[in-house]
């Protein structure tokens, strides 16, 4: 088994690179009867295609995507869905003199060494941000399984960028407010400062990181399989795998390193004749397993590493070394257009936990 392949039960295998032909996603595992159509998925992916706003790459792709397999008359039968989108506004001219000056912070020369020089190095290839395209198709269907069968509903936001963060909004701010604006921010206020910070870093031909946050509702408390397969341990793993993000963590996180047991620690009481978790610094997640609590947790995600700015480099034929301006179209960041792909990834994890933990079942009937 390879590195393309995620997941137990409700399998994702992703392919393609930047510039080749298309991007896919194969999902295997999905369970019969469940309503799907193009539409459903392509409302994902219009959410993180490129060339939306000014503060994302220039490279316009319409994404518009194909179902190939794994649905009949309007419903999954079961079988693998195989899911395409079509590369068409294609320029790798841009990526021919960095073919052996490799960009600093990114895989192209570690990815020349371990696959020989024969990796496709254009765009990235299969280091670029474009495959999330299949995370995200993937994520589609696992989105409409979770909200179906469970209820559940996954919510990221862009908390901060470049250091402007989103303060005092609500679950409704973020729900209303996110997908109407450039970066994915909570609030309007938010989104205006962050927005001025990309386009400051963007005319000066730098790039910046941020955080996003995501919060999934609707949990039924023991999602996971611990020890290795907790349900934290495969969410990590699986957003560390969106390329750029950096770190994760859960409830209180890092933070947690300042309190006290009596600080950290989520009381139980009971209202209502139902046991109710007061407080979440655990992120909704306790031994690897989902608490019914909302799940939080946050990622951060570098700065880019295509700038127009002089670098530092080698050229690995030559041996010597050089300095070099990456050209071409680059998203100054990433932040926004990853925010639905967090959304997704997040989704494939719960849903193959969620039919992993007998919650879904392999055959829907209304």
């Amino acid at each position: 088994m390879t590195g393309n392949i995620f997941g137990k039960r409700f399998v994702v295998v992703s392919f393609g690179e930047s510039h080749g032909r298309c991007i896919g996603a194969v999902v295997d595992g999905c369970p019969a009867g469940l309503e799907l159509s193009e539409i459903d998925i392509q409302r994902e992916l219009d959410l993180r295609k490129p060339g939306i706003s000014e503060v994302s790459t220039k490279r316009v792709e319409e994404d518009r995507v194909e179902i190939l397999s794994g649905v009949f008359n309007g419903f999954t039968t079961g079988a693998p869905i195989c899911m395409i989108v079509w590369n068409r506004d294609i320029e790798s001219r841009d990526y021919e003199a960095l073919r052996y000056r490799p960009r600093p912070s990114h895989a192209d020369y570690f990815a020349y060494v371990k696959y020989g020089g024969f990796n496709d190095y254009r765009g990235g290839g299969r280091f670029s941000g474009r495959i999330t395209v299949s995370f995200v198709m993937a994520g589609a269907v696992a989105k409409k399984l979770l909200k179906k069968l469970l209820g559940i509903e996954i919510l990221a936001y862009s908390l901060e960028i470049g250091g402007e963060r989103a303060e005092n909004f609500t679950l409704e701010d973020v729900k209303n407010i996110r997908y109407e604006n450039d970066v994915r921010a909570p609030t309007h206020e938010s989104a205006k400062r962050m927005k001025e910070k990309i386009l400051e870093v963007m005319s000066k031909g730098d790039s910046v990181g941020g955080i996003i946050e995501c919060i999934a509702i609707g949990l039924p408390i023991g999602l996971g399989e611990p020890v290795f397969d907790a349900l934290d341990s495969d969410l990590a793993k699986a957003l560390l795998s969106i390329p750029g993000v950096k770190g994760v963590e859960f409830g209180a996180g890092f933070k947690a390193s300042k309190m006290l047991g009596s600080q950290h620690n989520d009381p139980m009481t009971i209202h209502d004749r139902e046991i109710v978790i007061q407080k979440n610094n655990a992120g909704g997640v306790v031994g690897g397993l989902s608490t019914g609590a909302p799940l939080i947790f946050r990622v951060v995600v570098k700065p880019p590493s295509s700038i127009a700015i002089k670098q530092k480099t080698v050229d690995i034929i030559e041996k010597r070394e050089v300095e070099i301006i990456v050209t071409g179209r680059h998203d100054p960041c990433i932040v926004p257009r990853a925010v639905p792909v967090v959304e997704s990834i997040t989704a494939i994890v719960l849903a193959d936990h969620a039919i992993r933990g007998g919650f879904i079942p392999t055959v829907i009937k209304d």
